[in-house]
């Protein structure tokens, strides 16, 4: 793989994370969008916040990542 295909990878893993994330919390704090992948994991049972959080920090990271990546 060369740069711009892992800067375009890492650009749609962190999209998802962040997505996923956001759809959690979001979940969390109002009981809509009950269609994320956070709370169907069983041991995150009670703790689809700090999921949530941790997903958002994981996108944030992620999108560093593609950034620091250098430009073709």
């Amino acid at each position: 793989m060369n740069d711009k295909q892992v800067r375009t990878v890492l650009g749609i893993a962190g999209t998802l994370a962040l997505v996923q994330g956001a759809i959690g919390l979001v979940h969390a704090f109002t009981g809509r969008l009950d269609w994320g992948l956070i709370g169907r994991i069983p041991f995150l049972d009670g703790r689809e916040v700090y999921g949530s959080i941790a997903l958002v920090v994981l996108a944030i990271a992620l999108f560093a990542a593609a950034d620091s990546r250098k430009e073709p």
